[in-house]
Parts: C-alpha cells; structure tokens; sequence
C-alpha cells in the first residue's frame, strides 16, 4: 500500500472545516467572554534520561550542550528539571494561592510518583490533575499494547497518589494513532487534550463513541523561553498572551471561546518570569469577562449544555 492509500486510523480522520463559517454562540458561566485555561506542564523527573534506561538524555531544555560522548549523562540538563521541582513549582504554587487561580496540572505519574509532596498539595489547593503520560515520553513510539498498559498503569498511579483519578488526558506533543480510541477504551475519560486546531471544545466520533476534544495550543506557552526563536524577555510572554486574551474579549462580545497558556515549573518557574505570570493574572482579573477555569470545569460545561453539537453517531 502507498502512503496516498494509506487509511487513517479511527477516530483519527483529518477535518479541515470543524464549526466552519457558522460558529457555536457558546455561554460561559456568569456570560464570560473568554475561557483562560492555564495549563501546568509537570514533567521534572518523567523527561529523558540514561538513569531510566532511555538511550539518551532529554533534549527539550534551557541548556543547549549534550555530552560528546554516547552514554553520558547531562547533569546540566538534568539540574534544570531539577529546578522545575524543587523551587519552580512552589513559587507558582504560592502565586495560584495567592490569586485564587484555579490550573489545571498536566503530570506525568513518575514526576508525581518522585515529589509526592507536590502530587498531596494539588487538589487541596482548588486544582485539577490531568494525565500526562507515565513519562515524558512519545507514546508514538510504543505499541497498541504497550500504549493501552501504560494508560492504565498511569491512572492507577495518579488516582493512588493524588486521591482522584484524571479525567483528562494530555500526549507528549502529539498522540499516537492508537491514543484517543485507547482512551475511549479505558472509559473514565470526559476529555482529551490531543489537539491544536480550534478555539473551542468539541466532540468527535471514535468508532461508535463520541470522545469531546478540549484543544490545548502551543503559541500561548512559556515553552519559547527554551526555543529558539523564542521570547527574550518575560514581557513577550506576557504580552504575548494578553493579545490573544484581550482579541478574544473583544470577539467574546458575540462569540465567546476559550484560551489555553502553557506553563512548566522550570521555564515560568523562575522568578522573572514568575513576575510576567502574575501580571498576566492581575491583568486577567482586572478585565471584565474573563473565566479562569480548569479543563475538566470546561468539558463538564460543555457535556452538560452542549451536547447537541455532537455528532448524532460514531463512525
């Protein structure tokens, strides 16, 4: 078979039109204009790393040097996840506290299973923990089995060590063809997170299910401190976001949608830019129309009063 023959897998059909010219008058609660959804990507000690028994070091980070040598540890890199987990995720910790900002945290098991002191402090706090994985690791590189194993074993984990299982479910980067009919699969799902291409939620066929699509976005995230080209200052990533959040306020006046910002405790962690996180909340709270809410607070919205906006059927 030729790769133009190849048929997608189910439930991973491309569709280039989604709610198209007509889009959906969704209403938030208290009529807000815009949905912020800030996303805390906890990773520190699930990444890459010859201790684990991957074949090499993590690459994603501030530190661009990789040993010579193959088989050789990056302490450097190593000690800036490091980072993410011994001060970074305190100090946005104390600031969510501090604001009263519901997020919702992205975790990969092992980096909870490693800091259990963080895993016990997030649904105290007003928080929600949404599944990233076992690892920090690419589930396009597993098997159906091995894929539909490590989904369970990371609910176990979670739901063990933070007293409540996920909902939600977020790929490194991008899911495998397999990911989301695994997920419908396992069943306690209400949401995925696997997608980029809209601005609002919304339900899609898987077999004979319907799986609803919480798209997350990698434009709003404090991920381009590590990136090259990426933001110089912590005021880009502040502005950076306030133009989104304040052009969808103005578009909210009819058409109200939803905002995703990306955050990691060892990028937005840092005091500096920990300063351009508070002030995009301040800014947030100052404006009239704004809804800081979890990812599960949004699905649960959308399945209790947008129902009808899914297909009538599975494929």
């Amino acid at each position: 078979m030729t790769r133009s023959e190849t048929v997608p897998a189910v439930g991973t059909e491309r569709d280039f039109v989604g709610y198209g010219r007509d889009i959906p008058v969704i209403r938030w609660p208290n009529d807000a204009k815009v949905a912020v959804s800030l996303c805390l990507n906890y990773e520190e000690g699930a990444e890459h790393n010859l201790l684990d028994g991957d074949p090499h070091n993590e690459t994603i980070g501030e530190i661009s040097y990789v040993p010579s040598r193959p088989g050789e540890r990056d302490l450097s890199q190593e000690s800036v996840y490091e980072y993410g987990s011994r001060a970074g995720i305190w100090r946005l910790m104390r600031l969510f506290e501090s604001t009263g900002t519901p997020v919702t945290v992205y975790a990969c098991a092992l980096a909870l299973q490693r800091n259990p002191e963080f895993a016990a402090a997030i649904l105290p706090a007003g928080h929600e923990v949404c599944s990233h994985g076992l690892r920090w690791t690419e589930p396009s590189e597993m098997t159906e089995d091995e894929e539909r194993a490590e989904i369970a074993r990371t609910v176990e984990m979670i739901t063990e060590l933070c007293g409540e299982r996920p909902v939600g479910w977020y790929s490194r980067y991008a899911p495998s063809v397999n990911t989301r009919r695994l997920l419908v699969e396992e069943g306690g799902f209400t949401y995925d997170s696997n997608s980029y291409n809209d601005d609002l939620p919304f339900f899609t066929p898987v077999g004979e299910a319907i799986q609803l699509v919480v798209p997350y976005t990698h434009t709003y995230n404090d991920g381009r401190f590590a990136f090259s080209p990426g933001y110089g200052h912590p005021g880009d990533f502040f502005e950076n976001c306030r133009r989104g959040i304040e052009y969808l306020l103005r578009e909210g006046a009819t058409h109200p949608k939803m905002i995703s910002i990306g955050l990691h405790a060892r990028l937005v962690g840092q005091a500096g830019r920990a300063g351009a996180l508070a002030d995009l909340i301040d800014w947030c709270n100052a404006q009239d129309g704004v809804w800081f809410a979890r990812r599960r607070d949004i699905a649960d919205w959308f399945h209790e009063h947008y129902r009808d906006l899914a297909p009538t059927t599975g494929r």
